[in-house]
């Protein structure tokens, strides 16, 4: 057997994987698609297992928020982390935050988990929510986003934590690509006297700013994905609520609470619909990341 053919049965092999994933999920969840269909399903806040009422719109709605507001405060903190190691820091240091920077992807998300419930809850019950809702009392639009009380378990932690978790994917592919920009270049602009910031600015992140938008997309495809560290500090609340201070409930979180009680074909299938909800919104989601990327890349190749 050639090198050619082994090469070609590997590579096909994910394609079949990916098939025979959602060939399952659509079969399985064949029932709830046919009771609630497409429109209704996403659209609905339904979700009572009692009278199998199902909907998919409070789900959709946890992830799309905790996911945003993950990415929103990992990414300046993982850029800055690549800039610094990168461009700033001494040598003695940069390979100790390089290793910390790996050991923190490394970390299984049931520990991400449970030192949420047991730390960071308390010290955002105790501390950061009340702080950010006396601060936010003063300003009618803000105002909303901070109802309610205190509790620690609520989108804002369960975002807190996704950040953590996604800040090493982010860091650690915008510090490869940053050290793929050549020495030349920096030092021509340190020669036309331009600063350390400009050379970042102008130089370092334009070069490199592929790699970066591609560990942000990984990024994003990790905090879409996460299960348990979200499990310990949302709650299982199936409604749309405009405060950071409620629980939520997110597709991955509802799949892991209550796939073991599924005790009706429908209450089944309407979490597998839940699932290739989430698989058909990766897969657009890293589609369109992909489209602008070439774009990008066919653009800057020019």
């Amino acid at each position: 057997m050639s090198f050619a053919v082994i090469t070609a049965f590997a590579s096909f092999t994910v394609i079949v994987l990916i098939i025979g994933i959602l060939y399952v999920l659509i079969a399985e969840s064949s029932l709830a698609a046919g009771r609630f269909g497409v429109i209704k399903f996403i659209t609905s806040t339904d979700w009572d297992p009692v009278k199998e009422s199902f909907g998919a719109l409070t789900n959709i709605y946890g992830t799309a928020v905790t996911t945003v507001l993950a990415l929103f405060m990992a990414i300046p903190v993982g850029i800055g982390i690549a800039i610094f190691v990168t461009e700033i820091s001494p040598n003695f240091l940069k390979g100790p935050i390089g290793v910390a920077i790996e050991l923190l992807a490394a970390i299984p998300s049931i520990i991400y988990g449970m030192w949420g419930l047991f730390t960071l809850s308390p010290i955002m019950s105790n501390y950061v929510e009340p702080f950010l809702k006396k601060a936010a009392a003063g300003l009618p639009l803000v105002n909303i986003l901070f109802q309610g009380t205190p509790m620690g378990i609520d989108i804002l932690t369960a975002s807190v934590i996704l950040s953590i978790m996604i800040i090493p994917f982010t860091a650690s592919i915008s510090r490869d690509s940053f050290n793929l920009t050549p020495a030349v270049v920096k030092e021509s602009a340190y020669a036309l006297g331009a600063t350390k910031w400009e050379v970042v600015k102008n130089v370092v992140v334009p070069y490199s700013k592929l790699g970066v938008f591609g560990g942000i997309v990984l990024s994003l495809g990790r905090a879409l994905g996460e299960t348990m560290a979200v499990a310990f500090v949302l709650g299982n609340n199936h409604r749309i609520t405009t405060s950071l201070l409620d629980a939520a409930a997110t597709i991955t979180v509802t799949l892991a609470n209550e796939f073991a009680e599924a005790d009706k074909d429908v209450y089944l299938s309407s979490l597998f619909y839940l699932a290739l909800i989430l698989f058909v919104m990766s897969f657009i989601t890293l589609a369109i990341a992909k489209f602008f990327l070439l774009r990008a890349e066919r653009k800057y190749s020019r």
